[in-house]
């Protein structure tokens, strides 16, 4: 029998000094705090805090930028949420994006559901 976590409780966790280099495929909800690059893909929630450095390829459910760093392709089926002082460079593309103000943001957005014929950065 498993047992479901609550919405809010975190998986896993990559701590403030912690530098990961890869392909991470996660379930649950994943936070960085640290420095991330590469490729991320999940079906489930993604936060990126405050201090992160992440440069990736993100295909995810839901991703929430609390701060940090991110440059690179952000691919959402639900939704990007981005609160200062979050810096994002590259290409958003998800059915919900919230911004708050103040968000430093460079690149290119689109607002529509992901096309299930649409090929995968992460392929």
């Amino acid at each position: 029998m498993s047992v479901s976590l609550p919405a809010t409780e975190i998986t896993a966790l990559l701590g403030r000094g912690t530098h990961f280099e890869g392909k991470l495929q996660f379930e649950g909800r994943v936070r960085i705090d640290g420095s991330f690059r590469g490729e991320i893909s999940s079906g489930d929630t993604l936060v990126i805090g405050d201090g992160a450095e992440v440069d990736a390829e993100i295909e995810v459910a839901t991703v929430i930028i609390k701060g940090g760093t991110v440059h690179g392709n952000v691919r959402a089926a639900r939704a990007i949420e981005l609160y200062v002082p979050a810096r994002v460079s590259g290409t958003l593309h998800s059915p919900e994006i919230f911004m708050d103000k103040g968000v430093q943001f460079s690149g290119t957005c689109t607002m529509a559901p992901l096309t299930p014929g649409e090929p995968s950065q992460l392929e």
